[in-house]
């Protein structure tokens, strides 16, 4: 973190705002460095004022990139079942810097994606109705459903595959 200057007596109160602003942001939901720099370039807060309220919040811990993109991917995959090249997607367009992104998703262990995968569309599965003639349509379906949430083609093709084999054998028993 590099040291400003000390604010002008001019410059306090429009600091004190935007660091207000920070804050009221940061009540709703964590945010990143560089989403709170976006709102205060959009408000016209200089450069300066920004980049000392925003060190000041890293300094006291209320804006941390690496616990956010933590959080962010814990969430995502919890509730939204995404796969790493949407979280990767996702983090980037948060303003996460590519070192954190990677840090935070090299402890996926390697077959954690796939079993993800393979929830969702047993999930899935359990809904629909399958007769002989829209195996076709299901498949496509659920390839769509992995790929929009971030899964590779490949990985999706497979593991539709074995479900729809495995769904059909323990509906014929």
């Amino acid at each position: 973190m590099k040291s400003s200057p000390p604010p002008s007596t001019s410059e306090a109160p429009r600091e004190e705002q935007a660091r207000d602003l920070c804050l009221r942001l940061l009540t709703v939901r964590a945010r990143t460095r560089a989403e709170l720099a976006g709102q205060l370039a959009k408000r016209g807060y200089p450069a300066d004022i920004s980049d000392r309220v925003l060190d000041r919040l890293e300094q006291v811990g209320l804006v941390d990139d690496a616990e956010f993109a933590e959080q962010w991917v814990r969430s995502r995959r919890t509730n939204a079942g995404k796969g790493r090249r949407a979280l990767i997607a996702e983090l980037r367009t948060k303003g996460v810097d590519n070192d954190t992104i990677e840090a935070t998703l090299a402890d996926d262990e390697p077959g954690a994606e796939r079993a993800r995968a393979e929830r969702l569309v047993a999930d899935k599965l359990r809904r629909e109705k399958l007769t002989d003639g829209d195996g076709a349509k299901v498949m496509r379906r659920l390839v769509g459903m992995l790929a929009r949430r971030g899964y590779g083609q490949t990985m999706a093709f497979d593991v539709v595959k074995v479900a729809l084999a495995n769904e059909r054998e323990r509906r014929r028993v």
